[in-house]
C-alpha cells in the first residue's frame, strides 16, 4: 500500500472514531500532496512514493520550526498541540538515522568517491541520494562538512 493510500485510509478511520485533530493534519496531509501532484503534472512527471515522503518530512519539518517558535515565545499551549501534530506525521516517515549510523554511512559514501571529497555540493548529493529520508537533512549537511573540512 501506498503512503498515500495509507493516509486516504486513516482518514477514513480518523472520520469514524471522530478524532479531529488527526483528520485535521491527514486532510492538509492530503491537500499537500495533491499540491505536490500539480506541481509535477506540469513538468511531465508522476508522483512517486518519494515525493509524497518528501512532502510528509517538510510537513514535520514545519511543525518542528512552530514548536521551537511558539516555545521561545513563551505559547506552551500552541507548542503542545503542534507536537501533537508532529507526533502524527512521525507515523509516516521512515525511522530515522541515529547520528552514529549517519556519520559512518557519511565516512563510507565519501571515501568510495574520492571526487566528492572536494566539493561540498557534489558530496551532499551523493550522500543525501543514499540516505534520501533516512536521516536529517541538516545533520548529513553537518557531516558532510564536518568529514570534507577534516
Amino acid at each position: 500500500m501506498s503512503i498515500k493510500e495509507q493516509i486516504s485510509a486513516d482518514i477514513k478511520t480518523a472520520m469514524k472514531s471522530k478524532d479531529s485533530v488527526k483528520l485535521m493534519v491527514l486532510r492538509g496531509l492530503s491537500s499537500s500532496f495533491s499540491n505536490k501532484e500539480i506541481e509535477l503534472r506540469s513538468s511531465g512527471k508522476e508522483a512517486t512514493d518519494e515525493d509524497y515522503l518528501k512532502v510528509v518530512a517538510s510537513e514535520a519539518k514545519k511543525r518542528k520550526d512552530s514548536i521551537e517558535a511558539f516555545t521561545s515565545g513563551g505559547r506552551a499551549d500552541l507548542a503542545d498541540k503542534e507536537k501533537v501534530e508532529l507526533e502524527i506525521l512521525s507515523g509516516y516517515l521512515p525511522t530515522q538515522m541515529s547520528r552514529e549510523e549517519a556519520e559512518a554511512k557519511v565516512k563510507s559514501i565519501l571515501e568510495s568517491n574520492p571526487e566528492a571529497k572536494t566539493n561540498i555540493g557534489q558530496a551532499m548529493k551523493l550522500v543525501m541520494a543514499e540516505i534520501g529520508q533516512s536521516a536529517d537533512g541538516k545533520m548529513i549537511s553537518e557531516l558532510v562538512r564536518q568529514f570534507i573540512n577534516g
